[in-house]
């Protein structure tokens, strides 16, 4: 009887967790929450009508997906989005655009399966991108190209990729709010071409898309970037 009511209680905190982490998540990634707000567990579990340990355990989850940092005092903030280091991120994140394609399109003749992940994921991201859904299209985008990475192989390559496009997710929601999240249909067949190169084993053009694709989005996060220090500079002048 202990056991059973210990294990519901168990069940119960595993439910509130995973609730205050999906909210928070959404909230950090829509940038509702922006980097440097605090994260208080008291009041955030009078927010979510819990005790602090789903609570803490949930900020422990986020916190190993980079989004949250724990500072010496220990209190708890939306982690920091670091632009000084965004062109060494743009060169890590172009590299594995180019590794993961390459090594996709000369396995895809052999792996029907997971290609057909790879449209089933790129299926989703067409849904999100015609719901104009930011946040459905983040994380399409992130299991689109992570199945192009599992096809290619190298569970290495897949791991670091993966962390990539987990720690750019914010990143991204920059991207497409430069569109006001109504993103032009031209990137959707971005992804179609890619996935066209990979079914028939074109790994130089594979590696050339990804550059590209890899390319526009870099300009177009540094054009908002250099908007909005224009527009800071601007306001501090005035």
């Amino acid at each position: 009887m202990a056991a059973a009511v210990e294990a519901a209680k168990t069940k119960t905190r595993g439910s509130g967790t995973q609730k205050v982490y999906e909210t928070l998540r959404r909230e950090i990634l829509a940038m509702d929450l922006t980097p440097g707000s605090p994260l208080d567990e008291v009041r955030l579990s009078e927010r979510f009508g819990m005790s602090r340990t789903p609570v803490r355990e949930a900020l422990l989850r986020l916190a190993s997906d980079a989004l949250v940092t724990t500072l010496p005092n220990r209190n708890t903030i939306v982690s920091a989005i670091n632009f000084a280091e965004m062109p060494h991120y743009f060169e890590a994140l172009t590299l594995m655009y180019r590794i993961s394609t390459r090594g996709a399109a000369a396995r895809a003749p052999h792996e029907r399966a997971m290609m057909a992940n790879i449209r089933k994921r790129q299926e989703e991201f067409v849904a999100a991108v015609e719901a104009q859904d930011a946040f459905a299209m983040i994380e399409a985008n992130r299991e689109f190209h992570v199945a192009i990475a599992e096809l290619d192989g190298n569970a290495y390559y897949t791991g670091f990729f993966s962390r990539l496009l987990d720690e750019g997710r914010r990143i991204l929601r920059l991207y497409y709010s430069t569109f006001e999240d109504r993103l032009p249909r031209q990137y959707v067949n971005e992804h179609e071409d890619i996935i066209a190169a990979i079914e028939a084993g074109d790994a130089d053009r594979a590696d050339r898309l990804a550059v590209a694709h890899a390319g526009q989005i870099v300009r177009q996060i540094q054009e908002y970037l250099a908007r909005e220090a224009e527009q800071a500079r601007a306001l501090s002048l005035g």
